[in-house]
């Protein structure tokens, strides 16, 4: 089989050996795997000799499934996520914590961003918000988009902001508010956020960070949080930070469980009693709110065939940079 790859800052396909079936795991033939560029475009430019695979969400059809697999069947869509295991590839061997059924009326291509949506949906948890409180979400591209269509769809006042117009009208067209340039929101925050401002500002943006949250700092209420979200650094101003005793957090992709062998490779699920969000949990109710209709990434995709994703990754440059990019699997 075939995998998408970094290497030398060039976009490679690698022939790579089947995967093999583990205990707990489930195997899938990809449809469509979606790239998460803030993630895998600092990959690619770091890339050097050794091939660095790519990709850690997707969307496919169930094949095969391992010893102890329950409530998962051959012939069963699912979406999937979490590198090494979900990747950029034509097979994919997935532990069952890591996929959720995939219901028949849901767009496969929307499904195969459930990577982005349980990383999304875990930041909102990690701002802990409560019914009706107010977040503003920075940087509106395809993970900034999604964690402000779910924090609407959760009845939190929300507004975006970005740089970029067009990035602000998507979101717009969706019913969301949204701005382009902090001095647009700042003459805007009393009325978005009831007067109070904001009870959490999520950064979904990458770079230097510091003078972003400092000015963040200003757009909180007291006692506020701001969240990392993106690949964004953490440098900030302790006298902006200790006059609103703010909190500065981090979320850590898409939930627990992630990064931790016996929760993915060994397939052991934590007590809901103790966890109730996992990776897994958070992946499952991303594809629930498309199920619901509840939000909807369709207008933003453009999908590529497998073989031309080099490119898929230089659709992101340039004048106009694409917003959700899919490679499709099978016959083009």
């Amino acid at each position: 089989m075939k995998c998408v790859a970094a290497q030398h800052g060039n976009i490679v396909l690698r022939e790579l050996e089947e995967p093999q079936l583990l205990p707990g795991h489930i195997l899938i033939r990809t449809e469509y795997s979606a790239i998460s560029p803030g993630t895998e475009l600092s990959m690619l430019r770091r890339s050097g000799e050794t091939p660095v695979e790519l990709g850690y969400s997707a969307v496919g059809i169930v094949t095969r499934t391992g010893v102890d697999v329950r409530g998962l069947e051959p012939g069963q869509r699912v979406a999937c996520y979490g590198a090494p295991y979900v990747r950029h590839a034509e097979t994919l061997a997935v532990p069952a914590n890591l996929a959720a059924p995939v219901p028949d009326h849901v767009r496969p291509e929307e499904a195969a961003f459930a990577g982005l949506g349980a990383i999304a949906i875990h930041a909102l948890r990690t701002a802990d918000l409560r019914f009706g409180e107010s977040v503003v979400v920075v940087g509106l591209g395809i993970l900034g988009n999604l964690t402000a269509q779910i924090a609407s769809a959760s009845a939190f006042r929300t507004a975006g902001l970005d740089l970029d117009e067009g990035r602000a009208e998507r979101l717009r067209a969706g019913g969301i508010e949204a701005f382009a340039g902090a001095e647009d929101l700042e003459a805007q925050l009393a009325r978005v956020t009831g007067g109070l401002g904001a009870d959490s500002v999520l950064l979904c943006v990458g770079g230097d960070g510091g003078p972003l949250i400092d000015r963040a700092f200003g757009w909180l209420r007291d006692r506020g949080s701001v969240v990392l979200v993106g690949d964004v650094s953490a440098n900030f101003s302790r006298g902006r930070m200790f006059g609103k005793e703010a909190r500065v957090l981090i979320s850590r992709a898409g939930g627990p469980g992630r990064y931790d062998p016996m929760y993915e490779r060994d397939n052991r699920d934590y007590p809901i009693g103790y966890v109730r969000w996992t990776e897994g949990r958070n992946t499952a109710e991303y594809i629930r709110l498309l199920a619901e209709g509840r939000i909807s990434v369709a207008p933003l995709l453009t999908a590529l065939p497998f073989a031309q994703a080099a490119e898929a990754y230089e659709s992101f440059r340039g004048s106009e940079p694409a917003l959700g990019v899919l490679l499709r699997y099978g016959a083009d």
